[in-house]
Formats: C-alpha cells, sequence, structure tokens
C-alpha cells in the first residue's frame, strides 16, 4: 500500500494537514481549520456517467493510500440560473460528482456526537455542496456536532423523467449519501444512531420525501425542513415534461438519446424550457408559472406518494420533525423578476385565481387580507401555496400520524434596501450557518457587517437546530392544533400561536397532491 503526501494547504495558513480517517473505500486525510477536522470531497459513489449515467448510483471504488480530502469535489451539470449556479465560478471540474463533507470537532470513533446531513436547495435544478454560503464550520463548532453536506444530481440528470431510468435518481443519491453516513460517520466521531437531515426549499421538500421513501428508512433519527416546496409532479405530468425537455435538444426522452449528450451540454434543455413554461398553462397548471421543469416525482416505487398524505397514514411517525418558513418567501422571487411594486390588480387576480385554494379562493383571499395592495397579495398566495402551507401542513400531517412537530416562522427582515425584501426565501441560510458575506448572504446583508440583532439571532438558529439534533427539543413546545404554538424568530424571539391564521383558515382542509397532468 503506497501513502500519498500531503500538500500545503491550498485554503491558507489557517488549515494545516489533518488526521487520517479510513473509511469503507480507503483512507482520508482531512485538514485542521479553526479548531475542527474538515475533510472534502469524498466519494460516496462512482461517478455516474458512462454506463452508469442515468442510473441508480452505484458503489464508490476503492482506492489504495491515503487519498486527500482537501477540495471540494466538482459541482453537478446543472442550470445556472438566475442566482449564478453554485455560488461558485471557479470550481472544480470532473465527473467525480457525488461527493461528501465533514466538518468535525474530532475524528474520535468514542466521541459519537450527534450529525446533521445538510441537503442543498436551489429548484431541483442548481446547487452545490461546496458553495461557500455552506460553510458549516459554525454549526459544527457552536454545537459540538458533526456536519456532513453532500452533492447529488439535479436538473436533467437527477430528476428528468426519461424512459430506462428510474425516476428521482437525486433522491436516491441522497439515500446513499445517508447510508455512507451510517457506514462510515462513527470514525469520525459521529453517531450513526444521531442523525439529524435538514435542508433548505428543494432541500427541505427533498427531506420531505425522504420521509416517506422506504429506501431512507432508518437512515435519520430527526429531520429539519426549511421552506419545504408544494409542487411535487404526478408521472403523467412528469413524462410530459420529460418529453418537452428532450425535444429542446432535438432528442426523445430516452436514456440512448439523451446519453449521447455531454452532461454539461444537456443542461442547455432545462435552460431553455424554463422560460417557455408560462407558454404550457394549458397542460402544466400550475407547475408552469414556476418556470421550474424539475420536481421530485409521485412515481409509486421510489416515492410511493406525496409527503403529506404519507405522513398523515404514519409513514414516519417515530422521526421527530422540525419544519418552518419564513413569512416573506415569495418577495425573492418578485424582487428578481423586477416586480416589487409593479404588480397590477389585474395580475395579482391571476395569481389569486391559479394559486388560492377553492373556486372562491380570489375572493376569499381579498377578503381575508381588505387592507393588502396588489404586490402583497401577489406575493401572499405564492408563498401560502409554495412554501408557508406546505410547511405547516406537513407538521399537520406528522401530527396526524401520530409523530411529533415543532414549527417556526421566521419575521427577521433582510438588512437589503432597509429592510425592501422582508423576511425573504433563503435567509434563513445565512443566519443559521453564520455565512453572511457569501452566496446569497452577500445580497441579503447587502455586503454589510451584520447587526447585533442579526448576530444573535443566527446564534439562537444554531442552537435551536444543534439541541434538536441532539435531543428532539429545540427549546419550545411542540405544535398541536389546539394551542398551535410555534417559534417566531426575530430580533426578539418569541413564543405564540401560528401567526399567519388568516392563510392558514383559508388553507385548511387544503390537500397537496401530486400536480397532475392537465
Amino acid at each position: 500500500m503506497t501513502t500519498t503526501e500531503s500538500r500545503p494547504p491550498a485554503d491558507g495558513p489557517s488549515e494545516l494537514p489533518g488526521p487520517v480517517v479510513r473509511t469503507t473505500a480507503g483512507a482520508v486525510r482531512g485538514r485542521r481549520a479553526e479548531g475542527l477536522a474538515v475533510f472534502r470531497g469524498i466519494p460516496f459513489a462512482a461517478p455516474p456517467v458512462g454506463e452508469a449515467r442515468f442510473q441508480a448510483p452505484r458503489p464508490a471504488r476503492p482506492w489504495d493510500g491515503i487519498r486527500e480530502a482537501y477540495a471540494f469535489g466538482p459541482p453537478p451539470p446543472q442550470d445556472l440560473g438566475l442566482m449564478g449556479g453554485p455560488g461558485l465560478f471557479d470550481v472544480p471540474q470532473g465527473d467525480d460528482w457525488l461527493t461528501v463533507n465533514v466538518w468535525t470537532p474530532a475524528p474520535d470513533p468514542a466521541a459519537r456526537r450527534p450529525v446533521m446531513v445538510w441537503i442543498y436547495g436551489g429548484a431541483y435544478k442548481l446547487g452545490h455542496a461546496g458553495s461557500p454560503g455552506y460553510d458549516a464550520r459554525h454549526i459544527a463548532a457552536d454545537g459540538d456536532v458533526v456536519v456532513v453536506t453532500f452533492n447529488y444530481r439535479v436538473g436533467m440528470e437527477g430528476f428528468a423523467h426519461i424512459e430506462g431510468a428510474p425516476a428521482n435518481r437525486g433522491l436516491l443519491d441522497q439515500v446513499a449519501a445517508l447510508q455512507w453516513v451510517r457506514d462510515n460517520i462513527g470514525a469520525f466521531g459521529g453517531d450513526p444512531e444521531q442523525v439529524t437531515v435538514f435542508g433548505e426549499s428543494a432541500g427541505a421538500g427533498s427531506v420531505a420525501a425522504l420521509l416517506v421513501m422506504d429506501r431512507a428508512a432508518g437512515l435519520f433519527r430527526r429531520a429539519i425542513a426549511q421552506s419545504v416546496p408544494g409542487p411535487f409532479f404526478s408521472a403523467a405530468l412528469a413524462r410530459d415534461i420529460g418529453t418537452a425537455l428532450a425535444a429542446e435538444v432535438g432528442l426523445r426522452p430516452t436514456v440512448a438519446d439523451l446519453s449521447s449528450v455531454d452532461p454539461r451540454r444537456l443542461t442547455s434543455a432545462g435552460e431553455a424550457l424554463g422560460p417557455k413554461m408560462p407558454q404550457y398553462l394549458d397542460r402544466w397548471g400550475r407547475a408552469a408559472p414556476t418556470v421550474t421543469p424539475f420536481s421530485p416525482v409521485v412515481d409509486g416505487e421510489i416515492l410511493p406518494a406525496v409527503p403529506w398524505r404519507a405522513l398523515a397514514s404514519g409513514a414516519a411517525k417515530d422521526v421527530a420533525l422540525l419544519v418552518g418558513h419564513n413569512r416573506h418567501e415569495y418577495r425573492l422571487f418578485a424582487a428578481l423578476a423586477g416586480q416589487l411594486g409593479q404588480v397590477t390588480d389585474e395580475r395579482a387576480g391571476t395569481a389569486l385565481r391559479l394559486f388560492a385554494p377553492g373556486p372562491g379562493g380570489e375572493a376569499a383571499y381579498r377578503a381575508a387580507f381588505p387592507g393588502a395592495c396588489a404586490s402583497e397579495l401577489y406575493e401572499r398566495v405564492q408563498t401560502d401555496w409554495l412554501f408557508a402551507m406546505p410547511s405547516l401542513h406537513l407538521a399537520e400531517a406528522h401530527r396526524a400520524g401520530g409523530g411529533s412537530a415543532h414549527v417556526y416562522e421566521l419575521t427577521f427582515p433582510a438588512p437589503y434596501d432597509g429592510g425592501a425584501l422582508g423576511a425573504c426565501h433563503g435567509l434563513d441560510i445565512p443566519l443559521l450557518f453564520g455565512t453572511y458575506g457569501k452566496d446569497l448572504g452577500a445580497l441579503l446583508f447587502a455586503g454589510a457587517e451584520p447587526s447585533a440583532e442579526a448576530l444573535a439571532l443566527s446564534a439562537r438558529f444554531r442552537s435551536s437546530w444543534t439541541a434538536f439534533a441532539r435531543t428532539g427539543d429545540p427549546g419550545w413546545p411542540a405544535y398541536d392544533e389546539q394551542r398551535r404554538l410555534v417559534q417566531v424568530l426575530d430580533a426578539e424571539p418569541v413564543v405564540a400561536p401560528y401567526p399567519e391564521e388568516a392563510a392558514r383558515r383559508l388553507w385548511e382542509g387544503y390537500e397537496f397532491a401530486p400536480l397532475p397532468l392537465l
């Protein structure tokens, strides 16, 4: 067996060659940084290219000697999107997309610390665990926990419906990463019996899906879902969208056809179709205005049912759940589209008729929010349909199935432009990770130093999340249908009845079913 000599640290003098840990595939050497041992770019599955393209993940190839786990693995091919892709313009290249990263106070097998496994969001079409905004050093150090992040396939590679390929390949990657955690995290100082999955946006939708997937059963004990998106595709809708995606590159939606296109070029299919999706409103219904042609597919096999229905039937009653959303989720998307303060009453009415529940949804919303202007109604109904009500209903479904759930709402406004974006989508990420100047945090915090209130709230996020990972109790009462107590996260956090009662009543009894093909 040969040993690879360690190179000088590439990330600056704060990082030094660190300990060696043996995984099931081979030994890895990490780095020491700021009191932690950090390991990056460890393969948890083989590169999904060649014969493995569009297939379920396969075991990682073993290696001899000591592999230097110094650099993040390359991101999966993806749509760059409005936010500029994975948050890194100088990213590593290659096919080894399926890698994990570990932050640990010490790789001591006797330590058995709680383990937190992060799943990034990005509309199921972009994301990369190596993005600076997901630097987990503060969570690991402040909470004395082991944090794992990982890459999974997105977009065409991970979620498009392709004949001859399993559905939900991105979710299967997530299961493979959790299996790697089960088999290896003890050597890094973690307790494989105390695993918490946590994720935001599409990552939260992934957490919701994992809760009800047979393949994921037993791989985690607790789950944190931040801003759960409502859209899940029916098999018929996914098939129709898959056909349209393939047509964008002049091919059929088959493994044989699409395998002929380089993965990095195939991303053009999603990039081209997204802006055209509103034209398919009569076929794709509510999925069309999202301009996101990828979502988990309720295929009846890998994903047997939408999470809300399966949880209400007791699918994950033994898994503790922490779930919540931000008050002004949709305002970020309105701002990116240049719509802040520009929405007409006619446009608001169109959104209300499309997204509000029930045939009288528009009138019900206008009556429930009589003082709201057109822009506020436009944002409110899309915040509710996309994130707020799916998140609240996930807690209620879990409760109905015999599980316990803690609920929060983030109401602290992002500092950008004097708070104009409010508590918008994604603000919880820099607050949780403490990465105020990175990725989305750089926009939301406007490049300024965070205030004392922001720093205190950030510390509160980490202490609550890590306490939940350790004990199942984030520090406030569990949600129930009588008191409906939630943690309101603001400059002065308080426990109060769910603040969005008017919206909750509008959506009471609504079922988040798979989006159909019309």
